[in-house]
């Protein structure tokens, strides 16, 4: 070119050098005064790989992570979830696994408030407590108030007025003493429950009834609570047991060789069923 050629009568230079390093911009583009060396086949060239090699670099460290990931989120178009989106489902796949399986109830939350004795579900009856056992009257034993409260029972439960009670609770205090006794007569009778024997022929149990007489079998007589009813059963055909004394209406049940025997017992029995009713 002439000297005199003016700046816009010039050919641009194709590469014109950096004022300000005197490097051309391709130098500065591949590094400077450095040619670019040609890739050999089979090896990939750092340069290639920029965007793998920084997300390497940010899973070494958090900061280089976070600036690896502003640089290649271009590379994977699917965008990431949320971490309160992962949160929320990974609490819902919890939730949905402790509805499948049994947890144990949670503690109260106050354990000193919490009662020892919780109170019963609302609408259920209370248990039946069993009733204790009756204080002996008028001199008998506890054995003899347990046998006297059996006849006073099977009377309560047929509905036999209290002067029945009492002509049954002395009879049985002349026949027994009010102990359920076996027989001498009858081996049979040791098998069932007694408390003690007598050998009146083949009679058992509190009322001393017979099973030659038709009163029931051995072990039905033997039973404290099937004797009294028999003998209620049979106090029942009296005509007119409610007027009778205590002493005819329990001789005309018995039949007894002694039937002025139960009059002693009449005062005794009355207060025992007095007790128990």
């Amino acid at each position: 070119m002439h000297p005199d050629d003016t700046d816009e009568q010039r050919p641009t230079r194709q590469h014109a050098a950096d004022p300000s390093t005197g490097a051309t911009s391709d130098e500065r583009r591949i590094g400077r005064h450095r040619a670019p060396e040609p890739p050999r086949r089979g090896v990939r060239t750092p340069f290639a790989s920029v965007p793998a090699r920084i997300a390497l670099a940010g899973g070494v460290t958090c900061c280089l992570g976070l600036i690896a990931f502003a640089g290649t989120h271009h590379v994977d178009r699917q965008r990431p979830r949320p971490v309160q989106e992962v949160l929320a489902n990974r609490a819902a796949d919890e939730q949905r696994a402790s509805r499948a399986r049994d947890r144990a109830a949670s503690p109260p939350a106050d354990p000193a408030s919490a009662s020892p004795h919780p109170p019963a579900a609302r609408g259920a009856s209370p248990t039946p407590t069993k009733p204790g056992r009756p204080r002996p009257v008028a001199g008998l034993t506890p054995l003899q108030m347990d046998n006297a409260k059996k006849i006073v029972d099977a009377g309560v439960d047929l509905g036999v007025p209290r002067r029945g009670m009492v002509v049954a609770v002395a009879t049985a205090m002349q026949e027994s003493d009010l102990h359920n006794l076996a027989s001498d007569v009858l081996p049979e009778s040791y098998d069932h429950p007694h408390q003690g024997s007598g050998s009146d022929h083949d009679s058992v149990g509190l009322f001393q009834q017979r099973p030659s007489s038709g009163w029931g079998t051995v072990a039905q007589l033997m039973r404290p609570d099937y004797a009294a009813r028999a003998f209620y059963a049979a106090l029942a055909k009296i005509p007119g047991w409610r007027e009778l004394s205590v002493t005819a209406a329990a001789q005309a049940v018995q039949i007894s060789a002694y039937p002025r025997a139960y009059a002693r017992h009449e005062q005794r029995a009355t207060t025992v069923v007095a007790a128990l009713t």
